[in-house]
Order: C-alpha cells, then structure tokens, then sequence
C-alpha cells in the first residue's frame, strides 16, 4: 500500500505546492511525540468526582507536580475542546464585516492534559498555522475565480448580441443601415506593460440592420450592461444630418499572433489619431466575421482555462481535507485517545470544505460552455473542459529496446565492416568520408538531440517540473519521455542500417555516384514523413514542431510565446547540423552526384556566403524574438538579452572567416576579443538570468534559494560544466595536424559536446522558469479577453 506522503507528493498541484498542507513537517512532530513518550513504567491514578483517568507520563522529579496540574484541569469543563474564533468589526458603510484573516485559537482537550509535553503543544500550534494557510490560500483563489467567471460571463453576452448584430445585418439585403457610435479601449497602444502580450487592436463597425429603432435600442442597451460605452448612443445620441443614420463603431482587442495581426497593431498605433476621426462621408467599415470568430475563440479558451483552475481548487480542497485527516490519526495512534474527532469536526467547518461556490461555478461554466460552444453536445464540450491524457504503452517500451538493440548491433557491424574494407585508409578516405559524413552526422546529431530532450522530459516528470503547463502543450498529445527516445532510437538505427548498406555496396564494386545517393533517399524519406499528412509517427507533434519553426523563421512577427523562444535556442546549438544540411543539398541538387566533386560544390561563392548567412540565422531569429517580446512587454531585459545574440552572430561570423584565413593575424585577434566577449556574455546570462544563480542573498552559496534536487553538489558541478563547454570554440584557433578522418571526427565531437550542454542547459532553464511559477501561484494560464470596458468619448 502507498503511503499517504507519496500519494500526496504525486497529486498536489506543484504550483501550489507552498499552500498546501505541510503534511511532512506535521509528520516529524507527531514522531517527536511519539519519541518524547517513554515506556511505561509509573501509572498515574487521577480521580475527579466520579471519574477516573489514567495517563502515563513517564518517570519525573516533576511527576508530583505534573498530577496537580493535570488533576486541577480536569475541573475545566470539555464543552469547547476545540474553537476558531472570528474578529468581526464594524465596516465604514456600517455593516458588519468579517476579516479575511481569522485567529485561530484551539484548546483542545489533549494539550490540558498533555500541557507539560512541549511537543503536543507545538503540534497543535503547527496544526493551526496550516489549517489557517489553507484557509487563506482557498479564500484567495476563490475570490479571483469568482471575479473571472463574473468577467466572462459579460464577454460571452456582449459576443453573443455582436453575433445576432452580425445576423440580422445578413438578413438584410436593402435598407438603409441604422446606428453609430463609437467605443474605445482602456489602454491606449503606449499600456504595453500588461500580464500579457501586445494586444492588436482592431476596427470594426457595427451596424445593427435595418431594424427598428427600438431593435436597434435594445442591442446597444444590452451591450452597454455589459460594460461598453458607446459615443452617442440611446441616452446621448444627436440626430446626424437629413438622409444620414447613426452607426456604431466598435474595436475588439485580438492578440497580435500572426504577421497580419501584428501589423495592424502597428498600423493602429501610427494612424490611430486618424482611425479615431473617421471622415464623415468615408467608407465605413463592418463587423468582420473572422474577428468575431477570433474573439469566440479567445473566450472560449478562458472558458477551459477557468474550468481548468476550478478543478484544480477543488483537488485544492479535498487533497488537504484527506491530509488533515490522516495526520489527526496518526497523532491518536501515537497519543492512543480519540479526541481529535472535535479538531476535524473544526476542519470540516471551515471556508475550503464547506463552501460550495466553486463546485456551483463549475457546473455553471459546463453549462455555458455545453450551450455556446458545443451546440449543446456535453460529450463534445467534455473534451474540451476535460482532455484525456493518453494511456502510457508498455510496446513503445519494448519497441525503444528492441531498435537499441538493432543499432547496437548494426554499428558494431559497421566498425568491422569499414575496418575491413579499409575505407578510412589514406587513398580512400577523402571521397567516402566527404559524401557520407554530412548526412549521417546529420541524423546523429539530430538522434542526440533527441535523446537528450527525452531525458529532459523525464527528470522534469520526475521533479514534479510542469512542463506542459510551461510550454502550453496539450496533454493528450504531448510527447512522452518514452517516445522521444523511440524517435531517436528508430531514427539512429535507420541512419546505421543505411550506413551498412551503403558500405556493402561500395565494396562489393558499386560506383560511388550509384550508391552515394542512399544518404539523400534517407533524408528524403525523413522529410517526407515530416510534413506526412496521415495522421501517423506523431502527427499532432511533427505539425506542432514545424508549426513554431515557422515561427521561428518568421520572427519578430508572431507572438514569442515560451516554445518558440526554448527551440530557438535549441537552434542556436545545431548550427553544424545546418551546416551539414547545406553541404548535402549543394552535392545533391548542385550536380556533384553524378561528377562525385563535392570539392567543386564548395569552392563556389554562394556555397561560402550561404555559410555565413546559415552561422548567423539561428542568432538572428533569436535577437529578433528578443525585440518582439521587448516591443509586447517593455522589459529592458529583453534588450540585453538581444545584445547577447549580437555578440554571438559577430563572435561566429570572426570564426568562419578566420578558418578561411588560417595564418591572418588580425583574423586571430577579432577572433579572440570577440569570442571571449560573447562567451562571458553567455556565461553571466546562462548562470544569473536563465539559471537564476549567484543571488549573493541565498542561503545556498551561489545558487537560489529554492532548488528543486536536494543535492547542492549536482549545481556546482553543472555551473563547472557549462563554463567548460562553452570554450570549446578555443578548438578553432588551435591548428591541430590531423588527418581528415581525425578532423571530421573531431568536429563531430564537439558538435555532440554542445547538444550535450544544450541538453543539460534545458533542465536548469526550464526549473527555473517551474520555481517562478511556484513563487507566484501561477497554475492556470491567463488568456487575454477581446472586449474592453471603456470610457466613452462623447
């Protein structure tokens, strides 16, 4: 049977862990109760009246005293063993209200008889503190759900009157159109400073149709309950010119996400002075559908998003409930009375157990959600309210042996097989090593890549890190730890059989132009089954994956959200792979296949500055990101970061040049001042920024205070580790005489060693941004609402 501290630790929302029950510290008090009673050896008899207790102490120069004491509290009554007592005062419109903060004043009938025993005291203490904590905590969380259930309940109705505007306004081919005015937002385009990204903010009029007067009443009456004011409407309208009509102008804010998106929120910004003075007799513009449709799409995602933090408040409740139950047992085993039953009774009553708003709230938000969103489909509405996780499979278990197995096997095949044929002897190395070794370092640095990230995944689940919650992805299609290593497995054995093939067809007499193009119908194959509409090998994922790449690519003009910016960076560690991808498609698509002179290939200008531009793309797409997230949240931070990717595009671009001018002096030079500026750079923003050490004020010596591992060493040694890894560009300025094999195997080497430190990079990164969420209670994501409520102008 699992132990209830395990169960616990399993179950309990890591953000919130803080708020929770301290079951382990109440654990080790009821040890020392257990520890501060001695074996029997003196029975006390007490006799009061009619009764008669008997309680064992243990041997004491005190016990004479102790019966005193004990025999003149008996004389209490036991009517109120336990209480909580609430201050009310006088509020300033004169009613009665009642402090948040309740004092809790427990007399309970164990610590009367136990008042000597220091420990039962301070288990009590301890156990007041909690319950007063969860209290809080509940009451807190309540609160803020309540006020957002009441927020979107006013945005799905003003929605819900702009769709039947939208109707109506379809229904009606002729007419004149009726109704105008005008509402802005809150914040003007400089209120960049927000909980959440830029906001673009879009234009669009209105109309109500050809209506009736008090048709068209009604709708703006409606919409103003609902928060908005409108310029000019039912109470301030004035008569326009003879022959003109009212109309009402309305702008919804939609997230910047997209390019589209993103200039107009420029747009809106540069010309919003005009925007907001229309000409009287311009072109208007009406309700646009796909705006509607953007912002039904934003409200009901904080509809999940709401429903998902109510069932997490409501696990909340009854996870600390079960806790407060288990630890009050186990102090009766220990002290052998069952007087808690009146302390649980307390519990029972209090704010988390006995109020009913959050489950009403709950069944409340299933039934919007059933009615608005699912076309009154419950099942439909479920699996948007409550995904299922998909169920671990024991075969991808099996399958992740079996194809290690098969490459542990087929590249010992191959070693024996090269050494055998002498492919790596000096008359033949040159031509196998320069085909081959592009694309299958290619797949292995992709494969380690992928082991690591397997790895990543699984001490994150193993910290209890939610990294699903961080990157935003979705539970029932998220990658497991198990299935990216069947990925690299199956990916790496692939590369290998590939590799033996190719091996035995060149020595068995083949020419090299026949067999050379076995690496590119590999890859082929790979990019195929990538962009593979069939909806097998992980599509959500490979459509999610190519998705943020083009995200990437297409930096600073969608929205920078966690993923985008954590693969990135990932990117930036796999500039050899790229390299690698770009000498493979000059010797297959540039000719060289059929002459097998990948020489000539990479002697050509554009193969040289197409280095340079593949060496600096990875840093560029990141200093780009940089500035979108500093344009969304005006953080100065993200100016500096941006500098870092400057540095390191400079630092790349001194190091590409110097290999082509080896024996160049001042190449060196530029290469050793920028290289050492962009390495401390890196260093100081990995170990204080991404990592969040060397805090001068923590109790752990150059680290944090909060750490996820226990053992602090495992710190120090990653910090060490780190600080080595990223000097190994110092391999580049040392010309070491060796062979080519030697050389390729070298720079594979090290392009290994930086995925590795990349690997190692991401845990730190990732426990960090876990710990800020912790710090801040952050276990619901906040979703940006399309309507604002505003003053009007009028």
């Amino acid at each position: 049977m699992v132990k209830f501290s395990k169960e616990l630790e399993a179950q309990l929302i890591p953000e919130w862990k803080d708020a929770f029950v301290n079951y382990w510290q109440l654990k080790k008090q009821v040890k020392k109760i257990k520890i501060s009673r001695k074996p029997k050896h003196n029975i006390h008899h007490l006799h009061d009246g009619n009764s008669s207790i008997i309680h064992d102490f243990g041997r004491s120069i005190f016990d004479s005293i102790r019966s005193i004491t004990i025999s003149n509290k008996l004389h209490k009554p036991h009517d109120q063993i336990s209480q909580v007592k609430s201050i009310i005062k006088e509020g300033e419109d004169g009613g009665e209200q009642e402090e948040q903060q309740e004092m809790y004043e427990t007399e309970n009938e164990l610590v009367q008889l136990f008042s000597e025993e220091d420990e039962v005291r301070l288990f009590f203490e301890m156990l007041d503190e909690e319950l007063k904590k969860v209290n809080d905590f509940y009451k807190t969380k309540e609160s803020e759900f309540l006020e957002r259930g009441d927020i979107l309940n006013k945005q799905l109705q003003i929605l819900l009157d702009l769709k039947q505007v939208l109707s109506d306004r379809r229904r009606k081919t002729l007419g004149s159109r009726s109704g105008s005015g005008f509402f802005s937002r809150t914040q003007s385009s400089s209120g960049r400073n927000s909980d959440f990204s830029e906001t673009a903010s879009e234009y669009c009029v209105s109309p109500t149709g050809s209506e009736t007067p008090s048709q068209t009443e009604e709708v703006i009456t409606a919409l103003e309950k609902n928060g908005i004011n409108f310029v000019n409407s039912a109470s301030t309208r004035a008569k326009t010119k003879k022959g003109g009509k009212p109309k009402v102008a309305m702008r919804i804010d939609i997230p910047a996400t997209t390019p589209t998106r993103t200039i107009a929120a420029v747009t809106s910004m540069l010309w919003e002075d005009l925007v907001n003075n229309p000409k009287k007799d311009g072109p208007r513009e009406y309700i646009n559908k796909k705006k509607i449709q953007c912002a039904e799409k934003m409200i009901r995602s904080a509809f999940v998003e709401l429903y998902r933090g109510l069932g997490l408040l409501k696990n909340y409740s009854s996870l600390n409930m079960v806790a407060f139950v288990k630890i009050l047992k186990k102090f009766d085993k220990v002290a052998k009375q069952q007087s808690s039953a009146s302390y649980l009774k307390q519990v029972k009553r209090s704010h988390f157990i006995s109020s009913d708003k959050v489950v009403r709230l709950m069944d409340e938000v299933e039934s919007l959600f059933t009615q608005h969103f699912a076309n009154s489909d419950r099942k439909k509405a479920m699996k948007f309210l409550r995904p299922q996780q998909n169920k671990e499979s024991h075969m991808v278990t099996f399958f992740v042996g079996l194809f290690t197995g098969c490459f542990v096997t087929l590249f010992s095949v191959y070693a024996i097989l090269a050494h055998l044929s002498g492919m790596f002897s000096p008359t033949t190395e040159a031509g196998y090593v320069e085909t081959v070794y592009p694309i299958f370092s290619m797949f292995a640095l992709l494969s380690l890549h992928l082991f690591m990230y397997g790895c990543n995944l699984f001490v994150w689940k193993s910290t209890r890190i939610n990294y699903n919650f961080i990157f935003e992805f979705q539970p029932k299609t998220a990658l497991k730890y198990r299935d990216a290593f069947l990925i690299g497995t199956c990916l790496m054995t692939s590369v290998v059989g590939a590799l033996v093939i190719h091996l035995i067809l060149l020595s068995s007499g083949f020419s090299p132009s026949q067999v050379d193009a076995i690496p590119g119908i590999l890859l082929l194959i790979f990019l195929a089954l990538l962009i593979c509409p069939l909806n097998v090998f992980y599509r959500p994922t490979r459509f999610y994956f190519l998705k943020v790449i083009r995200n990437i690519i297409c930096s600073p003009f969608y929205k920078v959200l966690m993923v985008d910016f954590f693969m990135a960076d990932q990117l930036t560690s796999q500039i050899p792979l790229m390299r690698h991808l770009e000498s493979s498609a000059c010797y297959f698509i540039a000719g060289s296949l059929k002459s097998h002179g990948l020489p000539t290939c990479k002697s050509g200008r554009m193969y040289r500055e197409l280095a340079y531009v593949i060496s600096f793309a990875p840093y560029y797409w990141r200093a780009m990101q940089c500035a979108r997230r500093w344009f969304d949240e005006s953080d100065v931070n993200h100016l500096a970061n941006l500098g870092k990717y400057v540095s390191a595009m400079v630092a790349a671009g001194a190091r590409l040049t110097y290999a082509r001018q080896p024996d160049s002096k001042l190449w060196l030079a530029i290469v050793l001042v920028t290289s050492v500026i962009a390495t401390v750079y890196q260093l100081y923003w990995d170990f204080v920024k991404d990592w969040g050490f060397f805090d001068l004020k923590s109790k752990n010596i150059l680290l944090r205070d909060e750490l996820v591992l226990k053992n602090k060493s495992i710190y120090y040694a990653s910090i060490a580790l780190n600080l080595v890894l990223r000097v190994a560009w110092v391999e580049t300025v040392m010309h070491f005489n060796f062979g080519l094999f030697e050389s390729r195997l070298l720079d594979f080497t090290l392009a290994s060693l930086e995925v590795i430190r990349r690997g190692h990079w991401n845990f730190y990164r990732l426990e960090h941004e876990h710990l800020n969420n912790v710090g801040k209670f952050r276990a619901v994501k906040a979703v940006p609402l399309p309507f604002r409520e505003t003053d009007s102008d009028g």
